[in-house]
Protein backbone atom coordinates (compact mmCIF):
# COMPACT_ATOMS: atom_id res chain seq x y z
CA UNK A 1 0.00 0.00 0.00
CA UNK A 2 1.44 3.41 -0.85
CA UNK A 3 2.20 5.83 1.80
CA UNK A 4 -1.01 8.64 1.96
CA UNK A 5 0.78 12.39 3.62
CA UNK A 6 -1.64 14.38 5.62
CA UNK A 7 -0.65 18.04 5.97
CA UNK A 8 -1.87 20.21 8.86
CA UNK A 9 -1.18 23.94 8.84
CA UNK A 10 -0.44 26.69 11.37
CA UNK A 11 -2.21 29.66 12.97
CA UNK A 12 -3.52 32.60 10.35
CA UNK A 13 -2.44 30.55 7.26
CA UNK A 14 -4.41 27.91 5.23
CA UNK A 15 -3.69 24.32 3.20
CA UNK A 16 -1.95 27.09 0.91
CA UNK A 17 1.56 27.32 3.17
CA UNK A 18 2.61 23.20 1.79
CA UNK A 19 2.10 24.27 -1.96
CA UNK A 20 6.34 23.46 -1.98
CA UNK A 21 5.71 19.97 -0.62
CA UNK A 22 2.61 19.43 -1.97
CA UNK A 23 4.29 19.89 -5.63
CA UNK A 24 7.33 17.50 -4.50
CA UNK A 25 4.95 14.91 -3.32
CA UNK A 26 2.98 15.29 -6.34
CA UNK A 27 6.44 15.10 -8.57
CA UNK A 28 6.90 11.34 -6.58
CA UNK A 29 3.48 10.13 -7.36
CA UNK A 30 3.02 9.91 -3.62
CA UNK A 31 -0.74 10.99 -2.44
CA UNK A 32 -1.23 13.92 -0.03
CA UNK A 33 -4.01 15.65 1.53
CA UNK A 34 -3.29 19.71 3.11
CA UNK A 35 -6.42 20.39 4.80
CA UNK A 36 -7.61 23.69 6.00
CA UNK A 37 -8.46 23.82 9.56
CA UNK A 38 -11.72 26.00 10.95
CA UNK A 39 -11.71 29.54 10.34
CA UNK A 40 -9.11 29.47 8.00
CA UNK A 41 -8.58 29.22 4.17
CA UNK A 42 -11.55 28.09 2.69
CA UNK A 43 -13.24 28.10 5.74
CA UNK A 44 -12.84 31.36 6.87
CA UNK A 45 -16.99 31.96 7.36
CA UNK A 46 -16.38 29.40 10.45
CA UNK A 47 -15.58 29.77 13.73
CA UNK A 48 -12.42 28.10 15.26
CA UNK A 49 -12.66 25.35 18.17
CA UNK A 50 -10.69 22.58 18.95
CA UNK A 51 -13.33 19.99 18.71
CA UNK A 52 -12.86 21.21 14.86
CA UNK A 53 -9.71 21.24 14.29
CA UNK A 54 -9.62 17.39 15.43
CA UNK A 55 -12.37 16.30 13.90
CA UNK A 56 -10.78 17.90 10.68
CA UNK A 57 -7.76 16.10 10.86
CA UNK A 58 -9.24 12.77 12.05
CA UNK A 59 -11.30 12.52 8.95
CA UNK A 60 -8.60 13.64 6.65
CA UNK A 61 -6.46 10.82 8.21
CA UNK A 62 -9.19 8.20 8.50
CA UNK A 63 -9.94 8.56 5.01
CA UNK A 64 -6.32 8.07 3.64
CA UNK A 65 -5.67 5.31 5.97
CA UNK A 66 -8.24 3.25 4.03
CA UNK A 67 -5.53 3.59 1.01
CA UNK A 68 -2.03 3.25 2.84
CA UNK A 69 -0.06 4.28 6.10
CA UNK A 70 -0.36 7.60 6.44
CA UNK A 71 2.57 9.89 7.12
CA UNK A 72 0.99 12.99 9.53
CA UNK A 73 2.88 16.55 9.34
CA UNK A 74 1.82 19.77 11.04
CA UNK A 75 3.34 23.06 11.24
CA UNK A 76 3.53 25.23 14.75
CA UNK A 77 -0.48 25.74 15.91
CA UNK A 78 -1.65 22.56 13.44
CA UNK A 79 1.62 20.82 14.92
CA UNK A 80 0.30 21.51 18.44
CA UNK A 81 -2.68 20.30 17.77
CA UNK A 82 -1.51 17.09 15.41
CA UNK A 83 1.05 16.27 18.95
CA UNK A 84 -2.33 15.74 21.41
CA UNK A 85 -4.21 13.98 18.50
CA UNK A 86 -1.67 11.39 17.79
CA UNK A 87 -0.76 10.82 21.35
CA UNK A 88 -4.07 10.43 22.41
CA UNK A 89 -5.05 7.26 24.61
CA UNK A 90 -6.48 5.68 21.65
CA UNK A 91 -4.23 5.85 19.20
CA UNK A 92 -5.25 7.12 15.67
CA UNK A 93 -4.65 5.37 12.41
CA UNK A 94 -1.35 7.40 12.26
CA UNK A 95 1.78 5.70 10.99
CA UNK A 96 4.71 8.18 11.12
CA UNK A 97 4.55 12.02 12.53
CA UNK A 98 6.55 14.97 11.47
CA UNK A 99 6.18 17.81 14.13
CA UNK A 100 7.29 21.15 12.91
CA UNK A 101 7.87 24.29 14.53
CA UNK A 102 5.59 23.45 17.72
CA UNK A 103 8.03 22.35 20.71
CA UNK A 104 6.18 25.02 23.15
CA UNK A 105 4.12 24.45 25.34
CA UNK A 106 1.43 27.03 24.89
CA UNK A 107 0.16 27.96 28.72
CA UNK A 108 1.06 30.59 31.48
CA UNK A 109 3.08 33.85 30.57
CA UNK A 110 4.51 32.72 27.42
CA UNK A 111 1.09 32.32 25.72
CA UNK A 112 -0.62 35.43 27.11
CA UNK A 113 2.15 37.84 25.74
CA UNK A 114 1.71 35.94 22.13
CA UNK A 115 -2.00 36.55 22.44
CA UNK A 116 -1.09 40.41 23.59
CA UNK A 117 0.98 40.86 20.69
CA UNK A 118 -0.98 39.37 18.43
CA UNK A 119 -3.99 41.06 19.62
CA UNK A 120 -1.86 44.43 19.62
CA UNK A 121 -1.27 43.66 15.64
CA UNK A 122 -4.68 42.27 14.61
CA UNK A 123 -5.94 46.18 15.70
CA UNK A 124 -3.50 47.73 13.09
CA UNK A 125 -5.57 49.04 10.27
CA UNK A 126 -4.67 46.45 7.97
CA UNK A 127 -4.37 43.55 10.59
CA UNK A 128 -0.24 43.70 10.41
CA UNK A 129 -0.66 42.87 6.48
CA UNK A 130 2.31 45.07 5.92
CA UNK A 131 4.32 43.08 8.59
CA UNK A 132 3.19 40.00 7.21
CA UNK A 133 4.03 41.16 4.08
CA UNK A 134 7.87 42.15 5.11
CA UNK A 135 8.43 39.16 6.94
CA UNK A 136 7.79 36.87 3.84
CA UNK A 137 9.70 39.27 1.89
CA UNK A 138 12.77 39.56 3.73
CA UNK A 139 12.96 36.28 4.59
CA UNK A 140 11.13 33.78 2.37
CA UNK A 141 12.51 32.70 -1.35
CA UNK A 142 10.65 34.06 -4.47
CA UNK A 143 8.96 30.55 -4.99
CA UNK A 144 7.68 30.20 -1.42
CA UNK A 145 6.65 34.03 -0.80
CA UNK A 146 3.29 33.85 -1.57
CA UNK A 147 2.47 30.70 0.45
CA UNK A 148 1.29 31.49 3.23
CA UNK A 149 -0.95 34.31 2.70
CA UNK A 150 -2.45 32.79 -0.61
CA UNK A 151 -5.43 31.39 1.36
CA UNK A 152 -5.97 34.36 2.75
CA UNK A 153 -4.99 35.44 6.67
CA UNK A 154 -7.50 34.51 9.64
CA UNK A 155 -7.04 37.21 11.47
CA UNK A 156 -10.61 36.74 13.34
CA UNK A 157 -9.83 33.21 14.27
CA UNK A 158 -6.55 33.78 15.55
CA UNK A 159 -7.27 34.54 19.37
CA UNK A 160 -9.28 32.23 19.49
CA UNK A 161 -7.67 29.46 18.47
CA UNK A 162 -4.66 30.53 20.74
CA UNK A 163 -6.66 30.66 23.76
CA UNK A 164 -7.93 27.11 22.89
CA UNK A 165 -4.54 25.67 22.69
CA UNK A 166 -4.19 25.68 26.76
CA UNK A 167 -6.13 23.01 27.24
CA UNK A 168 -4.11 20.42 25.16
CA UNK A 169 -2.20 18.27 27.74
CA UNK A 170 0.73 18.04 25.29
CA UNK A 171 3.22 16.21 28.10
CA UNK A 172 0.74 13.30 28.49
CA UNK A 173 0.13 12.88 24.91
CA UNK A 174 3.59 12.87 23.80
CA UNK A 175 4.48 10.46 26.50
CA UNK A 176 1.94 8.02 24.58
CA UNK A 177 3.93 8.44 21.16
CA UNK A 178 5.20 5.12 20.39
CA UNK A 179 5.50 5.84 16.11
CA UNK A 180 8.58 7.34 13.92
CA UNK A 181 8.76 10.86 15.15
CA UNK A 182 10.60 13.49 13.79
CA UNK A 183 10.93 17.71 15.30
CA UNK A 184 11.90 20.05 12.94
CA UNK A 185 12.86 23.62 14.14
CA UNK A 186 14.49 26.41 12.84
CA UNK A 187 17.36 27.53 15.11
CA UNK A 188 16.02 30.80 15.66
CA UNK A 189 12.38 29.84 15.86
CA UNK A 190 10.59 31.22 19.02
CA UNK A 191 8.81 27.94 19.78
CA UNK A 192 12.29 25.94 20.78
CA UNK A 193 11.61 26.82 24.26
CA UNK A 194 10.76 23.56 25.29
CA UNK A 195 12.34 21.61 22.77
CA UNK A 196 15.16 19.83 25.38
CA UNK A 197 11.74 18.70 27.14
CA UNK A 198 9.27 17.54 24.07
CA UNK A 199 12.81 15.53 23.02
CA UNK A 200 13.32 13.76 26.58
CA UNK A 201 9.47 12.80 26.63
CA UNK A 202 9.67 11.19 23.04
CA UNK A 203 13.56 9.09 23.40
CA UNK A 204 12.87 7.68 19.79
CA UNK A 205 12.27 10.52 17.99
CA UNK A 206 14.36 12.51 15.89
CA UNK A 207 15.42 16.31 16.37
CA UNK A 208 16.46 18.25 13.29
CA UNK A 209 17.40 22.02 14.00
CA UNK A 210 17.86 23.95 10.61
CA UNK A 211 20.71 26.57 10.53
CA UNK A 212 19.78 30.16 9.87
CA UNK A 213 15.79 29.41 9.53
CA UNK A 214 13.26 30.96 11.57
CA UNK A 215 9.75 29.72 12.17
CA UNK A 216 8.52 29.39 8.90
CA UNK A 217 10.83 26.65 8.41
CA UNK A 218 8.71 24.59 5.44
CA UNK A 219 8.69 27.38 3.14
CA UNK A 220 12.42 29.12 4.14
CA UNK A 221 14.01 26.47 3.76
CA UNK A 222 11.79 23.72 1.32
CA UNK A 223 14.35 21.46 0.10
CA UNK A 224 15.38 20.56 3.55
CA UNK A 225 11.34 19.86 4.96
CA UNK A 226 11.14 17.87 1.59
CA UNK A 227 14.00 15.63 2.47
CA UNK A 228 12.41 14.51 5.55
CA UNK A 229 9.42 13.97 4.16
CA UNK A 230 11.29 11.43 1.72
CA UNK A 231 12.86 10.40 4.73
CA UNK A 232 9.67 9.40 6.82
CA UNK A 233 8.46 7.97 3.46
CA UNK A 234 11.24 5.77 2.56
CA UNK A 235 11.01 4.44 6.61
CA UNK A 236 7.43 3.94 5.80
CA UNK A 237 8.12 1.65 3.12
CA UNK A 238 10.78 -0.11 5.04
CA UNK A 239 8.51 -1.01 7.70
CA UNK A 240 6.09 -2.02 5.09
CA UNK A 241 8.40 -4.46 3.54
CA UNK A 242 9.23 -6.13 6.82
CA UNK A 243 12.53 -3.98 6.91
CA UNK A 244 12.29 -1.17 10.41
CA UNK A 245 15.26 1.28 9.92
CA UNK A 246 14.70 2.92 13.32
Amino acid sequence: MTVQVVLVHGIRTSATMWRAQVEHLHGLRIPVTAVDLPGHGTRMDEPFTLDGAFATIDAAVTDAATRGPVLLSGHSMGGLVCTAYVGRADPPPVAAFIAASCTAIPRGAGLAAYRFLARRVDALPDHGMWLAEQLTERTLPPQTRADFGAGGYAFAAQDVALASLSVLDLVAALRNITIPMWFINGQFDQLRVNERMFTRLVPHAELIVVPRTTHLVTAMRPRVFNALLDLAVATLDARARGHDPT
